[in-house]
């Protein structure tokens, strides 16, 4: 159970930025970003937010 909250309130690092912003140039789900950054949806819904991001949902 510990393991899951692992990164909880982690601050976001430039390469992991660089990465969200080209994951979602490329049009990725919410989802696999997640994945991809290791971060909950929450997290990426947020930073995306911050920084005027649109990242789409998979439906």
């Amino acid at each position: 159970m510990t393991d899951k909250f692992q990164r909880h309130k982690q601050p976001w690092t430039s390469d992991e930025i660089q990465k969200l912003h080209r994951l979602a140039a490329k049009g990725m789900s919410l989802k696999a970003i997640s994945k991809a950054l290791t971060r909950t949806e929450e997290s990426i819904q947020a930073r995306a937010k911050q920084d005027g991001l649109k990242v789409s949902k998979l439906r």
